[in-house]
């Protein structure tokens, strides 16, 4: 059975699992730095940091942020050991499911195969890719933007809620204001 179980840092062991899955399943400039991510991780309401637990085994991690009327999926990953299997497919359905609301979340521009693989991965859990320009804010000092795009699960429209959609994350995940790309 999979399971989300929310985490603050307290919870030492599932804590350090997440933080090295992290390290392992994304490059340095698409995660904030460590020290912020527990500071945000404990002091930050509306983010949510969690492991995927399947059977009560810690097999991934999932973060986001609850907007109200929308959440922003930041972080999805799953253990390299449980890769391929369908867990990350399960995970993402049942939390999306159980979501009551609509969902965004940031992509790699699908211009090689691997990135084309994870936007058609998104796409089959019901997803759909948004084709406005975007780019990610840096989440380091020094790093610059990173050409993305958003993809979105349920009542969101690119033409009409695009605007309002990257305020809000520019604004609260990556505290610059919403100018468009860079």
């Amino acid at each position: 059975m999979i399971r989300f179980q929310r985490i603050t840092t307290a919870d030492a062991a599932l804590y350090g699992y997440m933080e090295r899955l992290m390290q392992a399943s994304f490059p340095a400039e698409e995660y904030r730095d460590l020290a912020q991510l527990r500071l945000y991780t404990d002091a930050r309401p509306q983010f949510c940091n969690n492991v995927i637990l399947l059977d009560e085994v810690p097999v991934g991690l999932f973060t986001y942020w609850d907007f109200g009327d929308f959440l922003y999926a930041e972080h999805f990953a799953v253990d390299p050991a449980r890769r391929n299997g369908g867990v990350g497919r399960d995970a993402l359905r049942q939390w999306c499911a159980g979501a009551g609301r609509p969902v965004v979340l940031e992509v790699e521009m699908p211009e090689d195969e691997m990135a084309r693989r994870r936007v058609g991965f998104y796409e089959r859990q019901g997803f759909s890719l948004w084709p406005n320009d975007y780019e990610q804010p840096p989440y380091r000092q020094g790093d610059g933007y990173l050409p993305m795009r958003l993809m979105a699960y349920g009542g969101l429209d690119s033409q009409k809620d695009y605007d309002r959609v990257v305020a809000r994350i520019y604004a609260d995940v990556y505290g610059v204001p919403a100018a468009g790309p860079r």
